[in-house]
């Protein structure tokens, strides 16, 4: 199994079934027949930029980890009292 986009084996690939709507499933096929890439290129490209942003939302918060806590409601108060609301 080769992957188009990095070109190479993917090494130890290893398979899952995901259920798609109908709908989901017919604009993944047309994508991939329109880039020359198979579905599981998609998926697994798609599954990879998902984690990436966890990953990058994680280190905001170890970064922000000494900050003050605010709650949702004193910080629409503090919009209101503000005259932002």
């Amino acid at each position: 199994m080769t992957s188009d986009r990095y070109n190479a084996p993917m090494e130890n690939p290893k398979r899952a079934t995901v259920y798609f709507t109908a709908e989901v499933h017919k604009a993944l096929r047309l994508r991939a027949a329109a880039s020359d890439r198979s579905i599981s290129d998609m998926v697994n490209d798609a599954v990879r930029i998902a984690l990436a942003e966890d990953a990058t939302d994680l280190e905001a918060f170890v970064e922000r980890r000494g900050e003050k806590s605010v709650s949702f409601e004193a910080f629409v108060s503090g919009l209101k009292r503000r005259g932002r609301l």
